[in-house]
């Protein structure tokens, strides 16, 4: 009798280990899209932004995923580090870090642009947060010597912290005003398919460094 009691014991223990395992393959994986307007989707009608198409191509590939969208207009890497914190709620398994377009068009010290987005990377470590950090470069009118500054600023950040970079996140679309609003500026519907179509490998791979979706 007491040999019975002892094995529904273990078979009890054996099937919460199961279903506690199980309910942890199951979780959705939360990414955040943390950037400015290219990330918020500026100038496109619902469903048409960065985060929405990332989290339909993911989906569609069988992610158990849900992208929220923590893109501000506007925003500067000074205004995303002030947000950081609340816009990149707990539970979070990824944040795309996509900041410095603002900076850059505004003339802005690419050492300012740099020492905010260290914060930013140090902050989301220390959280224990993946990032996948999205680079933006300089326009050639703006000199020689910023270009090459500001351009390197996201390798190098991502080398000192150890995370995946995509190298620009406009990459496929600026040049191309077909695949842009009137603005020459922001992606239109085809441009933003055009930048998920190119950042999903880095997105995917991501995801399976942190455990999978």
């Amino acid at each position: 009798m007491a040999f019975k009691h002892t094995l529904a014991a273990a078979l009890i223990l054996f099937l919460g280990v199961c279903g506690a395992i199980s309910s942890a393959r199951a979780e959705t994986f939360n990414i955040v899209g943390f950037g400015d307007s290219l990330t918020a989707g500026f100038g496109l009608g619902p469903g048409q932004g960065f985060t929405d198409r990332l989290q339909a191509a993911l989906k569609a590939k069988g992610h158990d995923v849900a992208v929220a969208n923590a893109g501000v207009s506007g925003d500067t890497t000074s205004g995303g580090l002030a947000r950081l914190d609340w816009s990149v709620p707990d539970g979070t398994r990824l944040v795309i870090l996509e900041l410095g377009a603002n900076d850059m068009l505004r003339g802005v010290s690419p050492d300012i642009a740099e020492k905010n987005l260290d914060a930013m990377l140090a902050k989301l470590k220390q959280r224990k947060i993946a990032v996948l950090l999205a680079g933006m470069r300089a326009a050639p009118n703006l000199g020689a010597g910023y270009q090459k500054s500001f351009d390197a600023i996201y390798p190098r950040l991502a080398m000192k912290y150890d995370v995946p970079l995509y190298p620009f996140f406009l990459d496929g679309v600026a040049g191309h005003p077909d695949l842009q609003l009137e603005d020459g500026l922001h992606p239109n519907p085809e441009g933003v398919d055009a930048i998920v179509e190119r950042i999903l490998p880095s997105v995917e791979k991501a995801i399976a460094a942190d455990g999978g979706a």
